[in-house]
């Protein structure tokens, strides 16, 4: 009987722990385009940062990052599909006008992202610790449950 009572414990314990942690998850995505300077947390919806960011992952995010360079992970406003992207900064280049653009690409596509990307469309930057992005393994995939993704 009592490994039973700590069984249900520990279960009723790591829900619990999933059920904040996906809440945060989702404070985080909704709010990741506010105008304030500020860290927050965002869920990994799709497969394309793997295996840096999988699919559930929550990740720990900067807003409006000031300086963006090769190898920042970046939430962006894209313009080939409505939906923000969450993909690795490949390039850094100058247009003639003299302003600055970037091209993205997700670790795991074969390909660059149609557009480049333009410091506006830029809402956060994935805060990252001795290089690597900070993490929050799959305990997002409640919220995308929730949110039916």
């Amino acid at each position: 009987m009592q490994k039973k009572a700590k069984l249900l414990i520990l279960i009723v314990c790591m829900i619990a722990v999933v059920g904040i942690a996906s809440v945060i998850g989702v404070i985080g995505l909704t709010s990741a385009s506010s105008s304030s300077r500020s860290t927050e947390y965002v869920v990994m919806v799709s497969t394309s940062m793997e295996p840096s960011i999988y699919r559930g992952d929550i990740v720990k995010v900067e807003n409006n990052p000031s300086k963006i360079q090769v190898g920042d992970i970046i939430i962006y406003n894209a313009t080939w599909i409505p939906e923000e992207v969450l993909h690795r900064v490949i390039a850094v280049h100058k247009a003639e006008n003299g302003t600055t653009y970037f091209i993205a690409k997700g670790d795991n596509n074969p390909a660059q992202d149609p557009e480049p990307v333009y410091q506006n469309q830029i809402v956060s930057k994935v805060l990252t610790s001795n290089g690597k992005p900070v993490v929050i393994p799959k305990i997002g995939y409640i919220s995308l449950w929730i949110r039916g993704l």
